[in-house]
């Protein structure tokens, strides 16, 4: 019986445990990809020629953060 319990004990602190890292690591990919990969990707855009895509992400990003910020 102590041992069921144990196991059960177990599993629940594997699940919690594996819950954090899925938190950590999908907060390490946000940071990731806000502070590199977007830039780059609309540096890239803009230096080959697709301002008139890269312009609207750019607008529309800046405004939700603005407005995000006052909120």
């Amino acid at each position: 019986m102590l041992t069921l319990i144990m196991m059960v004990l177990m599993i629940s602190v594997f699940f919690k445990l594996f819950g954090f890292a899925i938190k950590a690591a999908w907060g390490l990919t946000r940071m990731i990809l806000t502070f590199i990969f977007f830039p780059v990707v609309l540096t890239v855009m803009i230096f080959s020629g697709l301002i008139y895509i890269a312009l609207p992400i750019i607008l529309v990003v800046g405004l939700v953060s603005l407005v995000a910020k006052a909120a």
